[in-house]
């Protein structure tokens, strides 16, 4: 017994997920003339022996042969334009796809005069939808049954990361300023991978870089170099140096006497020194270099930071 034939054709979205779906047929064939309904936010697409006969947008459509363009064309229709055909009905969900997410699966190596070359991970999201039907079928979809958006965000990401380190390398952004610019990294950064979607027939709707990690030894520097600002007198600052890495040297040595030894250099701290005292602190000068001599061997400051202290001892002499 025959199987009829399909008169009216019309699919829901099996997910809101889902990218691309294959009409359930059952292997039958199409009647000349059968309905096909393609709701809002979605796009149908009509594949005869493997090519692309039709796209069709949302609204309902009579499906007649000589009205298909890939049919119309073959003149040699065995079956006759009144007779039903065997095609293959896929849908598309053309809304858009939002809060996709992307990263850098390994830190991305960016240079910076400051600290040379820095390993750093960034983080975001972005919305995408189809906006090529014809495009993204032949490109990207065509060996698929269905297709959901988490198989294709995992493709993309491998993409989005490098292209994140191409743009960041071209923006010569210090590294401690990064955080600072990521609303200039955005303007730049979707411009250069809209490219590489438009050739799937996909459309960037909206990219975002949500955060940019830098390294610990960059963030420890920083808050040193924070410090170091915020103190005005080297003894007070080499006095509280040393007596925060008695304190946090090792657990082991982090003992109560460490801690009142500690704590006592910090009590010591004069916030207001007199005229006389601060004449004596400039007679001392020797005795703060090497004060900050120390503190640059027990790798408490950097080497620029205790270059730009001892310039400035120097200069008191």
């Amino acid at each position: 017994m025959a199987l009829p034939f399909i008169e009216i054709i019309e699919s829901v979205s099996p997910h809101p997920n889902m990218l691309m779906w294959k009409f359930a047929d059952a292997d039958q064939e199409i009647k000349n003339g059968a309905v096909l309904t393609v709701r809002e936010s979605q796009q149908a697409l009509l594949l005869n022996e493997g090519q692309l006969a039709d796209v069709f947008p949302a609204g309902k459509h009579t499906l007649k042969t000589e009205n298909i363009p890939i049919l119309s064309r073959l003149k040699g229709w065995k079956y006759g334009f009144e007779s039903p055909y065997k095609a293959d009905i896929y849908f598309f969900n053309t809304h858009q796809f939002v809060n996709l997410r992307w990263g850098t699966p390994s830190p991305v190596l960016m240079r910076d005069l400051n600290f040379g070359q820095v390993r750093i991970r960034a983080y975001g999201n972005y919305n995408i939808r189809i906006k090529d039907i014809g495009l993204f079928f032949k490109e990207y979809a065509g060996t698929y049954p269905n297709l959901s958006i988490a198989e294709l965000e995992l493709q993309l990401r491998d993409f989005i990361a490098p292209k994140f380190a191409e743009v960041l390398a071209g923006a010569k952004i210090a590294v401690m300023d990064v955080a600072g610019n990521i609303s200039g990294l955005n303007e730049k950064i979707q411009p250069s991978i809209q490219s590489f979607f438009t050739g799937f027939g996909l459309e960037i709707t909206q990219f975002t870089v949500s955060s940019v990690t830098l390294p610990e030894e960059v963030l420890r520097h920083y808050d040193q170099v924070t410090g170091m600002n915020m103190v005005t007198d080297i003894d007070k600052f080499s006095q509280f140096s040393i007596a925060t890495a008695i304190s946090n040297e090792n657990n082991g040595m982090a003992d109560v006497t460490r801690q009142g030894m500690a704590m006592g250099m910090i009590m010591n701290i004069n916030p207001s020194a007199t005229p006389q005292q601060k004449a004596g602190q400039t007679e001392d000068i020797p005795g703060r270099l090497k004060n900050l001599k120390d503190l640059f061997s027990m790798e408490l400051i950097t080497e620029t930071e205790y270059t730009a202290k001892k310039e400035e001892l120097l200069k008191l002499l």
